[in-house]
């Protein structure tokens, strides 16, 4: 599979919406009527700048994300027609005195889909990525779970998460669908995915953590690079923190100075610096605040405009550091 026939790539937006802060409190055991209103406002802002994919995980909210977006859906008919939906599951959060612990066997995988279709109140998801590398994992367990789940029409597209290009080879060469995503940490604040490039052969390149070349092996296969937390919790678009670091500060006012000088916001700056990368990546816009998710439209436009030195400038600033 190349990176021009992957469709998500191709369609009218490469933002996708982030589910993780739908359905209240995490340690609340339900959710509210004015929890779905919140749901139903922040999936309006996002379809208002043209977001058609929405990203949840079986454990968000402990499962109540699912079903604030389950009753919109279930309350606006033909809208499941209009979008596209990706899951994740993997992990058991700790309960009960058992720790977290991660689960991709066949069963584990089987069970965890039919209940997010549940909460979600559809019968099928396009998307499904596999949250976390999974120590005991079999890639014939996987390979056994997603064909039958595909084979049912209940998935229809499969993609990882937190994987390195180690990770996902080896759990490709087990199945017979491609992996078309890789959702990892990326921003200008996580910046280790694009450090490891120009910190080969130097100390600080093991130091970053990113595994070297997983960027690279996703670009030549034609996988779809999610970025989350990609608005960098607020950090440089946000209300000034007295607690914000020197560069902090100064990317901020970078930011906003830009985003000035484009017609634009900082938010949709911070998010074209991250489009603007030859990998083509897919910012993950996960904020519940209507104002805020609009504040990211006309990314792609700045990062079509953002200049080799805008985008190295951004970089060097968040860094704190000249370029080795």
């Amino acid at each position: 599979m190349t990176a021009q026939s992957n469709s998500r790539l191709n369609g009218a937006s490469r933002l996708i919406y982030g589910c993780m802060g739908l359905g209240g409190d995490w340690d609340r055991p339900d959710y509210s009527p004015a929890d779905v209103d919140k749901a139903a406002a922040a999936i309006e802002a996002a379809r208002g700048i043209g977001i058609t994919l929405f990203d949840h995980a079986d454990i968000y909210t402990r499962g109540k994300a699912e079903s604030v977006f389950g009753e919109v859906l279930a309350a606006s008919p033909g809208l499941r027609e209009q979008i596209q939906l990706q899951g994740k599951c993997g992990i058991s959060l700790a309960e009960g005195g058992v720790p977290g612990y991660y689960d991709l066997g066949r069963e584990a995988i089987r069970e965890r889909v039919t209940a997010s279709l549940r909460r979600l109140r559809t019968d099928y998801l396009d998307i499904l990525l596999l949250h976390r590398p999974d120590p005991l994992l079999e890639p014939s367990e996987v390979a056994a779970a997603v064909g039958q789940l595909m084979a049912e029409g209940k998935v229809r597209a499969l993609g990882v998460s937190n994987m390195s290009a180690a990770q996902i080879d080896y759990l490709q060469d087990a199945l017979e669908t491609p992996i078309m995503a890789n959702q990892l940490e990326m921003s200008l604040h996580k910046a280790a995915w694009v450090e490891s490039s120009v910190l080969v052969n130097r100390q600080e390149g093991f130091d970053a953590g990113f595994p070297h070349g997983t960027i690279e092996h996703c670009i030549r296969k034609g996988i779809e690079l999610q970025a989350y937390g990609s608005l960098a919790q607020g950090r440089y678009s946000g209300a000034p923190s007295a607690a914000a670091s020197p560069e902090e500060t100064a990317t901020a006012e970078l930011l906003s100075r830009l985003a000035e000088e484009k017609g634009s916001t900082p938010e949709a700056v911070l998010l074209g610096w991250l489009m603007k990368h030859p990998a083509r990546i897919s910012p993950v816009v996960g904020s519940s605040r209507p104002e805020r998710i609009a504040a990211c439209a006309g990314a792609a436009d700045v990062a079509a405009s953002m200049t080799r030195i805008e985008w190295y400038t951004l970089w060097s600033t968040a860094r704190g550091a000249a370029m080795p």
